[in-house]
């Protein structure tokens, strides 16, 4: 008798617990951004994404890191701009500066090697130092 009162109390908790993922799904569902919106201000309809992280450029590579992903930066003369307000926050040519920009993200070509996405620089809205506690450089000296 104990172990079908166990079963039964054990199939109610499963039955009750699946049903509760259902009804958390459906409120998630409500909450999407409706693209077709009226109130979207013009620069949320041009297609732009805003990034703010960490930019180095150094050796012909420039990488942006946020605090969700690492993009490779499309080096044009908008990069070269950010790299040249960039150089009045670094002591080293490998420090980052912190950044925030927007831009176009693209997926990185199949055949090519970096990171999954690049982001092409648009718009440039500030540049700081970073802070030194969180630039994780590693610096090699010679003795």
């Amino acid at each position: 008798m104990k172990k079908l009162a166990t079963i039964l109390m054990l199939s109610i908790a499963f039955i009750s617990c699946k049903n509760d993922s259902k009804t958390e799904e459906t409120t998630i569902e409500t909450k999407a951004i409706n693209v077709d919106d009226s109130n979207r201000t013009e620069k949320q309809n041009d297609g732009l994404t805003l990034l703010k992280g960490e930019f180095v450029y150094y050796a012909d590579a420039a990488v942006l890191q946020t605090h969700r992903e690492v993009y490779g930066v499309v080096i044009d003369d908008k990069m070269m701009e950010l790299n040249n307000m960039a150089k009045a926050y670094k002591k080293e040519p490998t420090d980052y500066a912190t950044v925030s920009i927007r831009g176009k993200v693209i997926p990185k070509p199949e055949n090519e090697e970096g990171w999954p996405f690049r982001v092409e620089i648009k718009e440039i809205l500030s540049v700081s130092a970073s802070n030194p506690e969180t630039n994780n450089v590693v610096k090699l000296e010679s003795k």
